[in-house]
């Protein structure tokens, strides 16, 4: 009889740990690999909506983003089917004082202690032991073809822009002082821009010297990144420009 009960016991005990495993899995392919946009913190029964660009991405063990100034990092687990971050850190720029009023909510709501996640019609949940929430919204990737990519350096950049075109296999778009378009063929994470053909004004003198940078990435071939809503371009001497989905 002995025996029967000590056999059964580990047995059940796995089981138990199975199960803990599986949710734990299950919550985590849920919520990683997506970037969150942050629409609002409940705590105690008061909604606070959250500003423009508050966000969070969860891959890899690490969670980063930004509370909608403050950018932070912090290490991200999953026990027992829910979500914990531990250790994070955060960079300290001074904002106005509704977003950091909003920014330490979020964090200690974030941080505080286990979060229960629930992903219903590509929104996400999170939910403290206490009943506090946040509500997040699955914000999709910026398509590379059809997005107006602004052109955020090398600086200053005025109103560079590029837009891709699958259709007529071209880019067009501004340097910061004179429009541009050339041939863009598109292939295996590369982009072969052709010659290009712009206006001709003359601005001042740093637009034009941006300007001059940006057309060395034309007529050759330039290794392409794309992340979320932004844009790497490094041409084969390793010189980048980066740009930003228009919003």
């Amino acid at each position: 009889m002995t025996l029967a009960v000590l056999t059964v016991l580990p047995l059940a005990a796995a089981c138990g740990t199975e199960q803990a495993d599986g949710g734990s899995v299950a919550a985590e392919r849920s919520v990683t690999g997506i970037h969150w946009s942050v629409e609002s913190v409940t705590v105690d029964g008061t909604t606070h909506r959250a500003p423009a660009g508050a966000n969070v991405t969860i891959e890899d063990g690490k969670a980063a983003g930004t509370y909608g100034c403050n950018h932070f990092n912090a290490k991200a687990t999953f026990e027992d089917g829910a979500l914990r971050l531990r250790d994070a850190t955060t960079t300290e720029m001074a904002c106005e004082e509704r977003p950091m009023s909003f920014e330490r909510t979020l964090a200690r709501t974030l941080t505080g202690g286990a979060l229960k996640t629930d992903v219903t019609d590509h929104r996400l949940t999170l939910t403290t032991d206490d009943g506090d929430t946040v509500r997040l919204t699955e914000e999709p990737d910026a398509p590379l073809y059809g997005t107006t990519w602004d052109i955020t350096s090398p600086g200053p950049t005025g109103d560079a822009h590029l837009v891709f075109d699958k259709k007529t296999g071209k880019v067009t778009g501004s340097l910061g002082c004179n429009k541009v378009t050339a041939t863009a063929t598109i292939r295996d994470g590369h982009i072969t821009l052709g010659a290009p053909a712009t206006t001709r004004m003359m601005c001042d003198t740093s637009l034009m010297k941006t300007e001059k940078a940006l057309l060395g990435f034309f007529d050759g071939t330039v290794k392409y990144e794309l992340d979320h809503r932004a844009l790497t371009l490094t041409s084969e001497n390793g010189k980048t420009t980066n740009a930003v989905a228009d919003e």
